[in-house]
Protein backbone atom coordinates (compact mmCIF):
# COMPACT_ATOMS: atom_id res chain seq x y z
CA UNK A 1 0.00 0.00 0.00
CA UNK A 2 1.12 3.58 -1.27
CA UNK A 3 1.58 5.49 1.65
CA UNK A 4 2.63 9.45 1.91
CA UNK A 5 6.83 10.53 2.45
CA UNK A 6 7.57 11.86 5.76
CA UNK A 7 8.85 15.36 4.66
CA UNK A 8 11.98 16.12 7.38
CA UNK A 9 12.39 19.73 6.26
CA UNK A 10 11.21 21.93 3.35
CA UNK A 11 13.21 25.23 1.84
CA UNK A 12 11.62 28.01 -0.22
CA UNK A 13 14.82 28.70 -3.25
CA UNK A 14 13.14 31.46 -5.00
CA UNK A 15 10.03 33.62 -5.01
CA UNK A 16 9.54 34.42 -8.28
CA UNK A 17 6.29 36.27 -7.91
CA UNK A 18 3.86 34.28 -9.34
CA UNK A 19 5.20 30.95 -8.05
CA UNK A 20 8.10 29.56 -5.55
CA UNK A 21 10.48 26.78 -5.70
CA UNK A 22 10.92 24.39 -2.96
CA UNK A 23 13.37 21.86 -2.21
CA UNK A 24 11.38 19.15 -0.01
CA UNK A 25 13.59 16.37 1.89
CA UNK A 26 11.58 13.73 2.62
CA UNK A 27 12.01 10.15 3.75
CA UNK A 28 10.82 6.92 1.91
CA UNK A 29 7.92 5.47 3.83
CA UNK A 30 9.24 1.76 1.84
CA UNK A 31 12.50 1.93 2.20
CA UNK A 32 13.57 4.50 4.98
CA UNK A 33 16.40 6.94 2.57
CA UNK A 34 16.17 10.24 2.43
CA UNK A 35 15.94 12.01 -1.16
CA UNK A 36 15.44 15.70 -2.28
CA UNK A 37 12.33 16.79 -4.32
CA UNK A 38 11.55 20.21 -5.96
CA UNK A 39 8.01 21.26 -5.94
CA UNK A 40 6.05 24.61 -7.51
CA UNK A 41 4.23 26.31 -5.59
CA UNK A 42 1.86 28.62 -6.88
CA UNK A 43 -1.76 30.13 -6.54
CA UNK A 44 -4.61 28.19 -8.34
CA UNK A 45 -5.30 28.85 -11.81
CA UNK A 46 -8.82 29.24 -12.99
CA UNK A 47 -10.57 28.42 -16.74
CA UNK A 48 -13.45 29.80 -18.36
CA UNK A 49 -15.00 28.11 -20.84
CA UNK A 50 -17.09 31.19 -21.97
CA UNK A 51 -20.14 30.40 -24.88
CA UNK A 52 -22.17 33.13 -26.62
CA UNK A 53 -25.70 33.57 -27.36
CA UNK A 54 -24.98 31.92 -30.90
CA UNK A 55 -23.08 28.88 -29.41
CA UNK A 56 -19.92 30.69 -29.83
CA UNK A 57 -17.06 29.34 -27.39
CA UNK A 58 -14.18 32.76 -26.33
CA UNK A 59 -11.10 31.85 -27.09
CA UNK A 60 -7.44 33.91 -26.52
CA UNK A 61 -4.34 33.77 -28.91
CA UNK A 62 -1.16 35.11 -27.27
CA UNK A 63 2.47 33.91 -27.02
CA UNK A 64 3.38 32.35 -24.02
CA UNK A 65 6.82 32.67 -22.88
CA UNK A 66 7.53 28.77 -21.67
CA UNK A 67 7.60 27.65 -24.92
CA UNK A 68 8.00 30.22 -26.70
CA UNK A 69 4.65 29.74 -29.01
CA UNK A 70 1.89 31.60 -30.27
CA UNK A 71 -1.10 29.46 -28.64
CA UNK A 72 -5.13 29.41 -28.51
CA UNK A 73 -6.70 29.03 -25.48
CA UNK A 74 -10.09 29.65 -23.40
CA UNK A 75 -9.62 32.02 -21.19
CA UNK A 76 -7.75 31.97 -18.03
CA UNK A 77 -5.38 32.77 -15.02
CA UNK A 78 -3.98 33.28 -11.21
CA UNK A 79 -6.18 33.32 -8.11
CA UNK A 80 -5.12 36.52 -6.70
CA UNK A 81 -4.35 36.10 -2.79
CA UNK A 82 -7.80 35.52 -0.94
CA UNK A 83 -9.84 35.34 -3.94
CA UNK A 84 -12.68 33.37 -4.47
CA UNK A 85 -11.89 30.86 -7.97
CA UNK A 86 -15.30 32.41 -8.82
CA UNK A 87 -14.38 35.98 -8.44
CA UNK A 88 -11.48 34.91 -10.48
CA UNK A 89 -13.32 33.85 -13.46
CA UNK A 90 -15.24 36.66 -13.85
CA UNK A 91 -12.28 38.77 -13.27
CA UNK A 92 -10.18 37.22 -15.71
CA UNK A 93 -12.97 36.53 -18.41
CA UNK A 94 -13.22 40.35 -18.04
CA UNK A 95 -9.94 41.54 -18.71
CA UNK A 96 -8.60 39.46 -20.91
CA UNK A 97 -11.74 39.37 -23.28
CA UNK A 98 -14.12 41.88 -21.98
CA UNK A 99 -16.65 39.10 -22.12
CA UNK A 100 -19.36 39.02 -18.86
CA UNK A 101 -21.83 36.11 -17.67
CA UNK A 102 -24.16 35.71 -15.18
CA UNK A 103 -24.30 33.12 -13.82
CA UNK A 104 -20.71 31.70 -13.58
CA UNK A 105 -21.05 27.88 -13.31
CA UNK A 106 -18.15 25.27 -11.78
CA UNK A 107 -17.60 22.40 -13.91
CA UNK A 108 -14.34 20.90 -12.53
CA UNK A 109 -11.22 21.25 -11.06
CA UNK A 110 -7.55 19.41 -11.58
CA UNK A 111 -4.03 18.96 -10.64
CA UNK A 112 -2.18 20.71 -13.30
CA UNK A 113 0.50 18.81 -12.61
CA UNK A 114 0.80 16.60 -9.35
CA UNK A 115 4.36 15.51 -9.51
CA UNK A 116 5.57 19.44 -9.54
CA UNK A 117 2.80 22.02 -8.50
CA UNK A 118 0.84 21.83 -5.77
CA UNK A 119 -1.91 24.41 -7.23
CA UNK A 120 -5.51 23.21 -8.78
CA UNK A 121 -7.25 24.65 -11.90
CA UNK A 122 -10.76 25.53 -11.44
CA UNK A 123 -12.68 25.30 -14.99
CA UNK A 124 -15.86 27.91 -15.00
CA UNK A 125 -18.54 27.77 -17.56
CA UNK A 126 -19.90 31.39 -18.46
CA UNK A 127 -22.99 30.45 -20.36
CA UNK A 128 -24.56 34.31 -20.84
CA UNK A 129 -21.22 35.10 -22.13
CA UNK A 130 -21.35 38.65 -23.90
CA UNK A 131 -18.81 41.33 -24.55
CA UNK A 132 -19.72 44.30 -22.60
CA UNK A 133 -16.96 45.98 -22.01
CA UNK A 134 -13.14 46.80 -23.34
CA UNK A 135 -10.51 44.43 -23.13
CA UNK A 136 -8.09 45.28 -19.68
CA UNK A 137 -5.10 43.76 -20.67
CA UNK A 138 -1.75 43.86 -18.16
CA UNK A 139 0.84 45.42 -19.69
CA UNK A 140 2.64 42.36 -20.63
CA UNK A 141 -1.00 40.77 -21.91
CA UNK A 142 -1.04 40.90 -26.06
CA UNK A 143 -4.45 38.83 -26.81
CA UNK A 144 -6.27 38.56 -29.54
CA UNK A 145 -10.74 37.73 -29.20
CA UNK A 146 -11.59 34.86 -31.13
CA UNK A 147 -15.06 32.74 -31.73
CA UNK A 148 -15.24 29.33 -32.45
CA UNK A 149 -17.87 26.58 -32.15
CA UNK A 150 -17.18 23.75 -29.85
CA UNK A 151 -16.59 21.55 -33.46
CA UNK A 152 -14.11 23.95 -34.84
CA UNK A 153 -12.29 23.65 -31.29
CA UNK A 154 -12.50 19.70 -31.47
CA UNK A 155 -11.07 19.77 -34.72
CA UNK A 156 -7.94 22.37 -33.87
CA UNK A 157 -7.46 19.99 -30.80
CA UNK A 158 -7.49 16.83 -33.37
CA UNK A 159 -5.05 18.48 -35.89
CA UNK A 160 -2.71 20.05 -32.72
CA UNK A 161 -3.37 23.64 -32.87
CA UNK A 162 -4.70 23.98 -29.69
CA UNK A 163 -2.38 21.89 -27.16
CA UNK A 164 -2.81 23.57 -24.44
CA UNK A 165 -3.57 20.65 -21.60
CA UNK A 166 -5.43 23.04 -19.59
CA UNK A 167 -7.49 24.32 -22.57
CA UNK A 168 -8.37 20.74 -23.40
CA UNK A 169 -9.03 20.20 -19.93
CA UNK A 170 -11.75 22.74 -20.22
CA UNK A 171 -12.82 21.73 -23.10
CA UNK A 172 -13.43 18.05 -21.84
CA UNK A 173 -15.24 19.69 -18.87
CA UNK A 174 -17.71 21.26 -21.01
CA UNK A 175 -18.54 18.33 -23.29
CA UNK A 176 -19.09 16.27 -20.26
CA UNK A 177 -21.14 19.18 -19.17
CA UNK A 178 -23.41 19.30 -22.43
CA UNK A 179 -23.77 15.27 -22.34
CA UNK A 180 -25.49 15.71 -18.82
CA UNK A 181 -27.81 18.58 -20.60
Amino acid sequence: MIKKWITQSSKKLYDLRIMEVWSNMRTSPKKGTDHEFYAIHSNDWINVVAVTADDKIVMVTQFRHGNEEITIEVPGGLVDDGEDPIVSAARELREETGYTSDPLLKLGAVSPNPALFNNITHTFLAPNAAQTLEQALDGNEDIEISLHSLEEIDQMIQSGKITHSLTINAIYWYEKYLRKE
